[in-house]
């Protein structure tokens, strides 16, 4: 039987049971598996010269061995070996804690590489292992992701095993032509030089070889799914009326932005196109999306369809539902509002004119994808924040149509690293614009020593009958601290401004009826102050709130920190953040910085990915973006855009689908030439 690399991991001598176990926890069940479980970083072993070590530096030094190695013992079953060794005409003591095995490697006049920790003061060095002395030029050591029950040398013997007995039969599905052309290794070349890198350089080289890959093969898959979407023909070319959409403009209040009326005509060309739409508009808070949403609506119901616009929670689309009746005051509209809280009554109403198609506009929570909700003529789907819906909500809402263009909206403004791996196959409309005349929100940095100082600020906003946000910590750890700390808060607060000021509480562990009751309570003024964790909804609108004060600020995210901001300004009065924090080191301390200095939400994205991670980012946990072996967004966006670019040429060469070069790679990425694709 031929061997390949699909072998399960248990063919390997020495690989039982209990050790299959230890590797399936590690996600390796396969030889191949093994082979791709990457080193994580690589163990600095260059020699150095002992007057250039820092003191607590991890070092490897190299010399002959003046003396014996010596085991002594102390404590319970606790030992040291020490010894000594001459490293270029200076003596040190070299000590191994709990190692006795390695004394009989220890001899006088043997030369020995030792890998530990430098004590500067002593003259020592703190064992930690001891390397074979070669004549080669390997100066770096892959370390690996292990578990308790598995250890390093366990893992890099097992991979040298799997090596030896599969690397022939290691495939690459890059052709030579791709290899020359990126500068790549082969794949049997990249995993040898990731796990037994000979010089630096191979390992460099390897590292990147394997970055590529694993951008190339993922925009490849993102740039088919985007083709095979716009090659489908699913969808219908909207016949909307252009007049109809110039009247309406001329109806509102102000003028569109440069940045709104390009985002105006990117999304009413996808609607003129044959094809379905799938376009994601990001745009920071106030940037002015909804009006955008609006021409979508106007131009559908121009050619008599239908529109179905999605909003997270009931405050929000209530919210969006009054916005595009005031929009629409002067054209003949019709939008109506179907959440859960809907009389049956008016919902009966609502469902016989939407299956009749004398309703225009339908906005809602979730409802919107019931049974027994039935559409005339849906042709567009608006999903605002749509990464708070999970997959199957949006596929179900879709599929009340027949292939309805689809627009989505978002006011987290996203890196672009972030956009072309979490939303590639999307096409991507951003809204870099303010509207003009818009204050930007005064943000200043307290330590938490000044509270009675804020107090003052607070007190006489609330004099001149203006609202105000209080965001309480966030403790990731507990749900009940989270609990304690905000009604903590709440009750500080309505100690320190008196009775005759009403403090509102919002938590997470509200019923959402009660959530939503005290949100609508704020909206209208009956409460001036709202504490809250971070529950508060994205887009929220309350004009009158002009402050927002965030607790312990340092425990947020950058990207957080301005989606709580945007809660204010939302009026024409002057609006203010305060960020409350004691930062610990330079970084906390240089995030706080960074918010007072920029209203910017794209600026602080890129920032908060930098500093933080794209795991880590407000809101992109659940929003689809992959995980990689090697590959860092941060770290290697310029690596994530060269192989990107080249994705897209490959995909729009004929070269690629035709010539049997390509095979393996078209397998790989499950491009069937001449089988209609299957869409889900």
């Amino acid at each position: 039987m031929n061997k390949t690399i699909q072998d399960p991991v248990s063919v390997l001598s020495g690989v039982g049971e209990k050790r299959v176990e230890a590797l399936n926890e590690l996600g390796i069940f396969t030889v191949e598996n093994l082979l791709t479980h990457y080193p994580f970083r690589y163990e600095d072993l260059t020699v150095k010269a002992i007057d250039e070590i820092e003191d607590n530096e991890k070092v490897v030094l190299e010399g002959v061995a003046i003396s014996d190695g010596v085991v002594s013992h102390f404590g319970r079953k606790k030992n040291r070996l020490t010894f000594r060794i001459n490293c270029d005409h200076v003596i040190v003591t070299v000590t191994f804690f709990n190692q006795p095995f390695l004394q009989k490697q220890i001899q006088a006049g043997k030369e020995l590489k030792i890998f530990g920790k430098w004590d500067v003061n002593r003259k020592q060095l703190n064992g930690m292992k001891l390397l074979a002395v070669s004549g080669d030029n390997q100066n770096s050591e892959a370390i690996y992701h292990t578990t308790k029950k598995i250890r390093q040398s366990t893992l890099l013997k097992l991979i040298r095993q799997a090596w030896d007995g599969y690397h022939s039969v290691i495939d690459d599905t890059l052709p030579d032509l791709l290899l020359k052309e990126f500068d790549l290794l082969s794949m049997a070349d990249t995993i040898y030089h990731m796990h037994f890198p000979e010089t630096d350089v191979f390992m460099e080289k390897a590292r990147y070889s394997v970055i590529f890959r694993e951008f190339f093969y993922y925009q490849l898959k993102l740039g088919w799914r985007k083709k095979q979407l716009k090659n489908a023909q699913l969808g219908k070319s909207l016949n909307y009326n252009v007049e109809a959409l110039k009247e309406f403009f001329s109806t509102l209040p102000y003028e569109l932005t440069d940045a709104q009326k390009r985002v105006v005509n990117e999304v009413c060309k996808d609607l003129k196109s044959p094809r379905q739409m799938f376009r994601l508009i990001q745009g920071d808070v106030g940037s002015g999306k909804t009006v955008v949403a609006a021409a979508a609506i106007l131009a559908a119901k121009t050619d008599g369809k239908q529109t179905a616009f999605m909003a997270p929670t009931e405050i929000l689309a209530t919210q969006h539902k009054e916005s595009l009746e005031d929009m629409f005051k002067y054209i003949n509209i019709k939008v109506a509002l179907l959440t859960g809280s809907t009389k049956k009554k008016e919902r009966d109403r609502i469902l016989e004119e939407l299956g009749e198609g004398t309703l225009d506009c339908i906005v809602g929570t979730h409802a919107l994808i019931q049974e027994g909700v039935n559409y005339h003529s849906l042709s567009l789907v608006i999903t605002d924040e749509q990464h708070r819906f999970g997959v199957n909500q949006r596929k179900a809402l879709r599929e009340k149509g027949m292939h309805p263009d689809v627009l989505f909206m978002t006011a987290t403004p996203i890196p672009r690293t972030l956009s072309i791996t979490a939303f590639g196959e999307m096409d991507v409309s951003v809204i870099d614009e303010m509207p003009k005349g818009r204050k930007a929100i005064s943000t200043y940095w307290i330590r938490p020593k000044h509270f009675e100082r804020l107090l003052t600020f607070v007190k006489k906003e609330l004099d001149k009958r203006h609202q105000i946000y209080v965001i309480s910590p966030l403790i990731e750890e507990s749900e009940m601290m989270d609990l304690e700390n905000v009604t903590e808060l709440h009750a500080t607060y309505q100690k320190a401004l008196g009775p005759h000021v009403k403090v509102g509480l919002l938590h997470g562990k509200m019923p959402s009826s009660e959530k939503e009751a005290v949100m609508a309570d704020f909206q209208e003024n009956k409460l001036n102050v709202l504490v809250s964790t971070t529950v508060i909804e994205v887009g929220v609108n309350v004009p009158n709130a002009t402050l927002m004060v965030i607790h312990d600020a340092d425990r947020f995210g950058l990207a957080q920190l301005h989606q709580l901001r945007g809660r204010v300004g939302r009026g024409s009065q002057e609006s203010y953040c305060i960020l409350i924090a004691n930062p610990k080191g330079e970084k906390g301390a240089e995030r706080m910085k960074i918010v007072t200095e920029t209203t910017d939400g794209f600026v602080l994205s890129e920032k908060d990915l930098e500093m933080r991670g794209a795991g880590d980012m407000f809101g992109f946990k659940q929003s689809g973006i992959p995980e990689f072996k090697v590959a860092d967004l941060v770290e290697d966006a310029p690596i994530l855009e060269e192989a990107r670019a080249q994705a897209i040429l490959l995909l729009n060469s004929d070269s690629f689908y035709q010539e049997d070069q390509y095979l393996k790679l078209r397998e790989e990425i499950g491009i069937i030439i001449n089988q209609q694709p299957i869409l889900d």
